[in-house]
């Protein structure tokens, strides 16, 4: 009887675990790969949406002026006594013969309450002269000065100046309970250049003290103010006036 020729069994190749996994570790290093690169274009994404967002969205309002807006009406008289030199008028312009354009005239004159009953300081500054209106017998300036009130601090303001009629100056600043005061001022001009009227209309800033306040003694050519006022008497007068 024949024998069938012998085949050699092959015993199925074992695999090394650390072959299997070198097969394997490619395929799980792309998974990887890409996971990390969408996570990162996933970010780029939220960040760009983040850009996007911050770039197109409604800013914020504005915040509002913080400043008291209550209007508190101020009354003061300015009143030249002749005796502080003031006004000096220079005469700077070609015509000397007449007031001209570019005219300077510096000032200072003593300031009282609109009840004529208390020194408050001085007013100190200097106007311009843009034109002269013989028809009107009078000037227009344009003037930048300022009232001084003792402790209190002082107002600038700044402005037309008219010597026939009423004219309307801007507040600019103050300082000491002033501080950060705007507004405007009525100019009443009583007889030019020695009794003016002012009507303080201020804004930004708290309630004003008691001593400043007061009912104003209607203007007139012969108002004049109190004797002991005029003489500023400790208690007709501000703490610490300019003089």
């Amino acid at each position: 009887m024949a024998t069938a020729p012998l085949r050699a069994v092959r015993s199925p190749v074992s695999v090394k675990p650390g072959a299997a996994a070198g097969f394997a570790a490619p395929r799980q290093q792309q998974v990887s790969m890409v996971a990390v690169v969408a996570g990162k274009k996933a970010a780029a994404r939220a960040r760009g949406g983040a850009v996007r967002a911050s770039l197109f969205s409604p800013k914020p309002a504005a915040a509002k002026d913080a400043r008291p807006s209550k209007v508190q009406e101020l009354y003061v008289y300015e009143i030249n006594e002749r005796d502080r030199e003031s006004p000096a008028y220079l005469r700077l312009s070609a015509k000397q013969t007449e007031n001209a354009l570019g005219d300077l005239v510096p000032f200072t004159n003593k300031v009282y309450n609109g009840s004529l009953d208390k020194r408050l300081g001085i007013t100190a500054g200097i106007c311009v002269l843009i034109q002269h209106v013989p028809e009107r017998n009078g000037d227009r300036y344009e003037a930048i000065y300022s009232f001084y009130f003792g402790d209190y601090g002082h107002i600038s303001v700044q402005g037309p100046y008219l010597t026939y009629e009423e004219s309307y100056l801007s507040i600019t600043g103050g300082s000491g309970i002033f501080e950060g005061v705007y507004g405007q001022i009525k100019l009443n001009q009583i007889v030019f250049p020695f009794k003016i009227f002012y009507t303080f209309y201020l804004k930004g800033i708290p309630d004003l003290p008691k001593e400043l306040l007061c009912t104003p003694v209607p203007p007139s050519p012969t108002v004049e103010p109190t004797p002991a006022a005029k003489a500023a008497e400790p208690h007709a007068c501000v703490k610490n006036f300019t003089n």
